[in-house]
């Protein structure tokens, strides 16, 4: 009887152990399948929308120095003031949102990269096309990294943020480099 305990506690501690290494990549497979299924409460619970949001602003300006610490008005009063007039809304603000419908998920999910953001609810992707497995790129204890190629070999990278013992939430998405496609304007209906 204490040899059947002891096997069980040892298998309970290896099944723990590779759940805990494991959750990331079910999280993305959460994300993927929440986002196919249009499911915009799960992709809630998976995904820290404004951090993600606050990732992408920067990669789709296309310039590095948008992730960079505003001068001060002090020490660069014009540099200042251009870096206000650049992070206006209204002046041409990247639209991060069409990255993060539920659709636009899914392909970012499948490879698309940069195209993700072309993709609506209308126009659903092909069901028939393959859906490529994420390879891990970093694995921390509090954070991992996935990356998923596409047919030319860009990767989009998806970094993901313990925020319990087996609860992991997508935090950023790396796009492939190159400039991001003009995203159609939304029709608007009477």
């Amino acid at each position: 009887m204490k040899r059947l305990f002891g096997n069980l506690l040892v298998a309970a501690f290896v099944l723990a152990v590779l759940a805990f290494f494991a959750a990331p990549a079910v999280g993305f497979f959460a994300i993927r399948s929440a986002a196919e299924a249009s499911d915009v409460q799960g992709l809630t619970r998976l995904v820290d929308f404004a951090a993600v949001r606050q990732s992408l602003r920067p990669q789709l300006l296309g310039r590095p120095q948008a992730s960079a610490p505003a001068p001060s008005f002090l020490e660069d009063p014009i540099g200042a003031f251009r870096r206000q007039l650049e992070q206006n809304p209204i002046i041409g603000a990247p639209d991060v949102d069409a990255y993060l419908t539920p659709a636009a998920l899914a392909a970012l999910t499948r490879g698309d990269g940069r195209y993700a953001s072309q993709w609506s609810a209308t126009a659903s992707h092909p069901s028939d096309v393959d859906k490529p497995w994420p390879k891990p790129v970093f694995w921390g204890v509090n954070r991992a990294r996935l990356a998923v190629e596409d047919q030319g070999g860009s990767r989009t990278v998806f970094t993901f943020e313990r925020r319990g013992p087996f609860e992991w939430k997508l935090v950023h998405i790396g796009l492939p480099d190159g400039a991001a496609p003009a995203v159609a304007a939304p029709a608007k209906t009477k």
